[in-house]
C-alpha cells in the first residue's frame, strides 16, 4: 500500500518532537562556552566541541561537587524506593488477585488513588503529615514519599501480569507436595518476574525524575538531582555539566532497559 506524504510528515514530526530534545541534551554536553551556551564565538567562528564537562564529572571537580552529591542522592533514593516498592507492590498485587471483598475494594482504591492524584496534592499532604508527626524533612521523608507513589505503579503492573496467570499451576505445585514458599519462589515468581521488573523500572524512572513531590518533603542539604538542576538552570555557568550528566543517565537507563529485555527473554524461553 502506498504511503501518503501526510502520514510520513506526521510520523517525522512526532519523532522529531520526541527525539530532537534528547539529541540536543547530548550535544550540549560538549559545548565549549558554558556561559553563553553556544558553539560559536562572537565573530561567528565555530569553537568546536569539548569534553571538559565530562572531565569535571569523572574528576569530581569542585564546580560540580554539589551536583554530583545530588545525583548520588537521587540514585540512592531511587534504588531503595524501587526495591521497597517491588516488595510491597508485589505483595499488594497478590493480595488483590487472591482475595475478593469489601476490604479488598478499599485496598484497591487506596492503591489506585496515587495514580490519579496530582503530584502537588500528594506533596502537600505528605508535608502536612510529617509536620504533624514532628518529623524533620530530609532523606527519610524523601524516601517515604517516593515509596508512597512508586508502590502503586508496581502494584498495577504486577496485577496486570496476574490477570493472565493460571492459578491451576500453583495448585498443581501444591498437589505435588510443594509448600507455599516453594510454590511462590519456584512457580509464581518466575512467571511474574517480567511484570515485577517492568514495574521496578517504572518506579525507578518516576523516583529519579520527581521534582514536585520531592520539593515539598526535602530538607536543607538534601536536594535530589532534579530539584538541584531546577534551581541552577538559569544562573549557573556550569550548566553543560548537567547535560553531560544527563547523557550518562540516558546511557545508564538504556542499559537497564536492555537488562530488563534480557531477563524477560530468558524467562519466556524457560517457559517454552
Amino acid at each position: 500500500m502506498k504511503r501518503s506524504m501526510f502520514s510520513v510528515f506526521v510520523l517525522s514530526a512526532v519523532l522529531a518532537f520526541l527525539y530532537v530534545p534528547i539529541i540536543l541534551v547530548v550535544a550540549y554536553g560538549f559545548v565549549p562556552n558554558g556561559i553563553a551556551m553556544t558553539f560559536f564565538a562572537s565573530d561567528g567562528s565555530f569553537l568546536g566541541f569539548t569534553g571538559k564537562w565530562y572531565g569535571y564529572i569523572f574528576g569530581g571537580h569542585h564546580a560540580v561537587r554539589a551536583l554530583l552529591e545530588s545525583f548520588w542522592l537521587s540514585l540512592i533514593v531511587a534504588g531503595i524506593s524501587t526495591l521497597v516498592s517491588c516488595v510491597l507492590g508485589t505483595t499488594s498485587a497478590l493480595a488483590l488477585h487472591k482475595w475478593r471483598g469489601r476490604l479488598q475494594s478499599i485496598h484497591h482504591a487506596l492503591v489506585y488513588t496515587p495514580l490519579i492524584m496530582p503530584d502537588i496534592l500528594i506533596g502537600i499532604s505528605l508535608l502536612m503529615l510529617f509536620v504533624a508527626c514532628g518529623v524533620e524533612c530530609g532523606f527519610w521523608t524523601i524516601l517515604i514519599a517516593h515509596v508512597t507513589f512508586c508502590v502503586s505503579y508496581v502494584t498495577m503492573t504486577v496485577l496486570a501480569r496476574l490477570a493472565d496467570f493460571d492459578d491451576r499451576i500453583t495448585e498443581a505445585a501444591y498437589d505435588l507436595g510443594a509448600g507455599p514458599w516453594y510454590a511462590f519462589f519456584h512457580v509464581q515468581l518466575p512467571i511474574l518476574l517480567p511484570g515485577i521488573v517492568a514495574g521496578g523500572l517504572l518506579a525507578f524512572t518516576l523516583s529519579i525524575d520527581d521534582v514536585v513531590i520531592t520539593s515539598f518533603v526535602n530538607g536543607a542539604g538534601t536536594n535530589t538531582f532534579p530539584t538541584y538542576v531546577s534551581s541552577m538552570t538559569k544562573h549557573s555557568r556550569n550548566l553543560p555539566s548537567v547535560f553531560a550528566l544527563s547523557t550518562l543517565m540516558l546511557i545508564f537507563t538504556c542499559v537497564l532497559v536492555g537488562l530488563s529485555k534480557l531477563i524477560t527473554g530468558r524467562t519466556q524461553s524457560k517457559r517454552k
